[in-house]
Order: structure tokens, then C-alpha cells, then sequence
């Protein structure tokens, strides 16, 4: 199969590349390298991709000029590419272009392709709002510019398999971890600051916010599921992410024990529109693809912290 993943240098992206590659699928990789975050690691994400025979592409969806690079030949798409998270230095305008404008642009280009058996988008539990431990059925309540520009991409990507004009499915991630974790993201801070000597900025209330924090390696079990699933996916949304609970507090005490030191903690104001909760129920994964997380939290820190050390030291 021919599969293109936009977002391919990002953390996630990365993963199911590589992922899709190992499974023996011909594998283009679309980002365009943004500056949001440290290039250093993009680049490096993309020089591992590239290592194992995949082609990366450096392009932007929000330029409609991005599909002239791309072959008429793609069979599934897999579409990561978003502007993330909760950031005081992104803007509306940024979550608007990068998860509405880049989607209804890759969408166009979609219902160009010969032989498309499925379009992927990759959604996040921030759809539900600042409690995200429902079932599917549950109506969204975003409450971050980033949750509900995330729900229209969902939409508008659904929107096409309700009108029958190409398979379509929603993935809605919680609260990935592992090595190429971005560097503003929990974990790697964490290890940052750890290693660094430094202090970890713990937003007020939070070390009680509770996460199924998910290794990156059952998330790309779980992305990866669909490929031979589409009828059973067509339509359909769906959670992937552990049933298990850690707090904040936990998070740090598992990097502590892992690396052998206290962290120092900076207590900072709160962050207008964090989770207070995810708790992935994913029964509907569970029956329609087989799917089950089995990755502990410890076990995930000690593979981002080997990432860090090989990468980082």
C-alpha cells in the first residue's frame, strides 16, 4: 500500500511511519517543518525516517500547491499534522490555518486520488472538553481554541465519508507519551529539567489533573488497526488511549525514581483551558479493532528517558 502521513516529522507522525514502513507499506511523510517547536528534533525525526527508506517531503497544507508534489496513487492517508496543544504563543489564526485550512486542504486533494481506501484524521480527547473520559456518543464540549479547531477537522474529514465520497474514520488520541515527546510537552520537560538541574514549571492545581498517559507504541498499534478495517471504521470515531489514570504528581514521582533525583518545581499560574481529567474508554476500540494498551507509565518513562540520554547528553 501507498500511504502518505502528513505531520510525518512530529512526534506521533514519526512513530506510525515507522510503524507503516516495518508493516511493509511504501510510506511518504508530509510536514513542514515549523518552527513551534525546536527544528533541531524535527530534524531529527526526519533523518531517522529517512534512514529506513522513507520519503519526507517538506511542504505546508495550507498552500494548496502542496498535492502538485504528491502522486495520484495513495491509498490511505493519515493525517497528523496540527498546530497542538494549549500555547499563549499560538493565536486563533494559528489553530484556525493549521487544523481547519491544512485539513480542507488535504480533504480537496483526497478526492483527487485513483484508489483512496481510507482517510485517516487523528482527533484528540481535548474534544470533549476539561473532562474526557466519555464514550463516543458523548457531545463535545471543546474549551481551547486548539479542541474546537481540532472537532472541525474531525467534522469536515467525516463529512465526506457521510456523503459517501471517500472512507473516513476519527482517532481521538489521550495524552501520548514516549520518546520524541515535543519539548514544551510534560515528560520531556520533565527529564530536561531533571537532568539540567533546573526547575519544572507545575501549573497551579494540576498535580492532582489525572491523564491516561499512553505510550506512543500502543497509540501506533492502535492508528495502525484500521488497515484492513475499513468498512468496520468508515464513519466511525474513535478513542485510543490506556484506561489507566496516573495525576501529575504521579508523573513525577515515576521520572524521580527512573533517573535517581528530585526535580525542583516552580509553581506557576494555572492554564486556562487544561483537562482536569482523561480517562480513555475505549470499548468501542476494543471491539471494533482489537485493541488493548498494556504499556505501563513507568515503562514509557524509562524509554523516553534512554531517547533523552541517547539524543539529548
Amino acid at each position: 500500500m501507498k500511504i502518505l502521513v502528513t505531520g510525518a516529522a512530529g512526534f506521533i507522525g514519526s512513530h506510525a511511519c515507522e510503524g507503516l514502513k516495518k508493516s511493509g507499506h511504501d510510506v511518504i511523510g508530509l510536514d513542514n517543518f515549523d518552527a513551534y517547536y525546536s527544528l533541531e528534533l524535527k530534524q531529527l525525526n526526519a533523518k531517522s525516517l529517512s534512514a529506513k527508506g522513507i520519503t519526507i517531503i517538506n511542504k505546508d497544507l495550507r498552500d494548496s500547491a502542496f498535492a502538485e508534489t504528491l502522486p495520484k496513487d495513495i491509498n490511505y492517508i493519515f493525517h497528523f499534522a496540527a498546530q497542538p496543544g494549549i500555547s499563549p504563543s499560538s493565536t486563533f489564526e494559528d489553530y484556525f490555518s493549521n487544523n481547519i485550512i491544512a485539513t480542507k486542504n488535504l480533504i480537496d486533494f483526497a478526492l483527487t486520488l485513483n484508489n483512496l481506501q481510507l482517510f485517516v484524521n487523528i482527533g484528540t480527547s481535548s474534544v470533549y472538553g476539561l473532562e474526557a473520559t466519555f464514550p463516543e456518543t458523548q457531545a463535545p464540549k471543546p474549551a481551547s481554541y486548539y479542541g474546537v479547531t481540532k472537532l472541525t477537522a474531525e467534522q469536515l474529514v467525516l463529512q465526506k465519508s457521510r456523503m459517501k465520497q471517500f472512507q473516513a474514520c476519527s482517532l481521538r488520541l489521550y495524552s501520548v507519551i514516549g520518546p520524541r515527546e515535543r519539548p514544551e510537552k510534560m515528560y520531556t520537560k520533565l527529564i530536561a529539567c531533571a537532568f539540567n538541574n533546573t526547575k519544572f514549571p507545575l501549573y497551579k492545581g494540576s498535580a492532582t489533573h489525572l491523564r491516561s498517559f499512553t505510550y506512543v507504541g500502543d497509540i501506533v498499534d492502535g492508528v495502525l488497526s484500521v488497515i484492513g478495517n475499513e468498512t468496520k471504521v468508515n464513519g466511525e470515531i474513535i478513542n485510543l488511549g490506556t484506561t489507566v489514570e496516573h495525576s501529575t504528581q504521579d508523573g513525577i514521582d515515576a521520572v524521580e525514581q527512573v533517573i535517581g533525583k528530585s526535580i525542583k518545581i516552580n509553581h506557576v499560574a494555572a492554564r486556562a483551558g487544561d483537562q482536569l481529567r482523561t480517562k480513555a474508554n475505549i470499548d468501542k476500540a476494543r471491539k471494533l479493532l482489537n485493541y488493548n494498551p498494556e504499556t505501563t507509565l513507568l515503562e514509557s518513562v524509562k524509554a523516553q528517558i534512554e531517547w533523552y540520554k541517547a539524543n539529548f547528553l
